[in-house]
């Protein structure tokens, strides 16, 4: 966000607020806490009034870290946030954070990351061709076939 000339929001695990220092330093660095168990409607609409007052946020599609390095399917609510806001989106890829940050390994190793950033994405009007679930599966997946096409050069 340090980089940027508007506010952004991220997306943090809200069991994240749970640990002491962290508890008490997320708030301030402008997080949306986000329950993983189900869909948190309360984030999405909070993502959604971010995105409508002018700023960003940065959203993790695939809602966790893998375990392997490899792309999982991005959640729906990310279509969902595209089709009530229309924002542009723009991908970006994340390469080594599985070795740096490994799910289940309990700390951190000292490896190369890389952060390889797209074109943005824009969505409008003829993209809305459809409702529900469909659609926001549809838009996620266009966003994660972009992140998809990130490589490494």
């Amino acid at each position: 966000g340090t980089a940027c000339d508007r506010a952004i929001y991220f997306l943090a695990r809200r069991t994240l607020l749970n640990v002491p220092l962290l508890g008490w330093v997320l708030p301030k660095l402008n997080v949306i806490p986000v329950n993983q168990e189900g869909v948190d409607r309360s984030a999405i609409k909070a993502v959604i009034r971010v995105l409508q007052a002018g700023n960003g946020v940065l959203v993790f599609p695939e809602g966790s870290r893998t375990l392997d390095g490899n792309l999982q399917p991005a959640e729906p609510g990310l279509g969902l946030v595209i089709a009530k806001t229309l924002a542009p989106v723009v991908p970006m890829r994340i390469f080594g954070a599985h070795q740096a940050l490994p799910r289940g390994g309990g700390r951190l190793r000292f490896v190369p990351i890389t952060v390889v950033v797209g074109e943005p994405i824009f969505f409008g009007a003829a993209d809305l061709d459809s409702t529900g679930k469909n659609l926001y599966v549809r838009l996620s997946d266009r966003v994660m076939n972009a992140i998809a096409a990130l490589r490494l050069d």
